[in-house]
């Protein structure tokens, strides 16, 4: 599923860790974007449990997790 529009998510995160994430994404011919984007979709899944559709709101994702407590 494609992705239409970006949007910046800003992190902090240890510089040592930083490079090493950077050395390790580049060993896989990958950028750190592409594994953290990855990453979110994986946990978006897991929250939800079902994959991640355009959809989806922030909104739509609470009341979602509302209902399936209430079952």
């Amino acid at each position: 599923m494609s992705e239409e529009r970006t949007a910046r998510l800003t992190i902090l995160i240890d510089p040592r860790k930083k490079a090493l994430f950077e050395r390790l994404c580049a060993e896989e011919d990958t950028t750190p974007s592409q594994v953290v984007r990855h990453l979110i979709r994986r946990y978006i899944g897991e929250r939800l449990g079902r994959p991640w559709t355009p959809e989806d709101t922030a909104d739509g994702a609470a009341a979602a997790r509302k209902a399936k407590t209430r079952r």
